[in-house]
């Protein structure tokens, strides 16, 4: 191993909070914030270096490429999706169909998921994910790549589950679909916890931060990232 393997990075430090059964949280924050890595940690699909991470239920993370592999088809993704999480091949066989054709997919299911749009491979991962039923879906800017039309139906199933009581997690950086959608918010900055409160709390104040942000300079920008993590450091 190289003696100098240069400076250690944090992706997220300090985080903590919890999700109540049937709650739905949306993450916020700009980019760099730790949005998707906090969101595959509690996925699974990362390991936290430290601290603990306790989920109760089996949670499914959708997102543009999220465990889809690029050289088999969309139909091979199905199949395979479903058996690693325990289904028996009749089982797949009964819901495949239901989740290509919410997927829209019909004339492209046999082809390689390399050649599908991001918007394809959104809608494939997010009618697998939906159709096997987790208890905790977690939904990483799914909803901002495609058209509006499945957009409109995604939330409306989304929608369904929260009927349900499931719990959800909701990335995005549209602050109106976490208002319609969202009943708390984790307010991210800089791979710490910033805010956590409800809707009504949070977002007027994250909205008023961003007018400021997208303002500022690229070298204000990083003045106030030194002078946020500092802040943090004292707390």
């Amino acid at each position: 191993m190289p003696k100098n393997y240069g400076e250690d990075f944090f992706a997220l430090r300090n985080i903590n909070f919890e999700a109540n059964k049937g709650e739905v949280i949306g993450f916020v924050g700009v980019n760099g914030s730790g949005k998707s890595t906090l969101s595959n940690i509690i996925a699974g699909i990362v390991p936290e270096t430290s601290g603990t991470v306790d989920v109760r239920g089996v949670a499914s993370l959708i997102a543009v490429n999220s465990g889809l592999k690029k050289d088999l088809s969309g139909r091979d993704n199905i199949e395979l999706k479903c058996l690693m999480l325990g289904f028996s091949k009749k089982e797949i066989q009964e819901m495949e169909q239901e989740i290509i054709e919410f997927a829209e997919l019909e004339r492209f299911i046999d082809q390689p998921v390399k050649s599908y749009s991001s918007g394809m491979k959104s809608r494939l991962g997010f009618a697998i994910s939906t159709k096997i039923d987790p208890d905790i879906l977690i939904i990483d800017e799914a909803l901002s790549v495609g058209d509006k039309a499945f957009a409109h139906k995604s939330l409306e199933k989304m929608k369904e589950f929260k009927e349900q009581g499931k719990t959800m997690i909701f990335v995005s950086h549209s602050n109106e679909q976490i208002k319609e959608f969202c009943e708390k918010v984790l307010w991210l900055e800089f791979g710490q916890v910033k805010a956590y409160g409800t809707v009504e709390e949070i977002i007027p104040e994250y909205e008023k931060f961003l007018k400021k942000f997208k303002k500022m300079s690229k070298k204000e920008k990083e003045k106030y990232r030194e002078e946020s993590l500092l802040n943090f450091s004292k707390v």
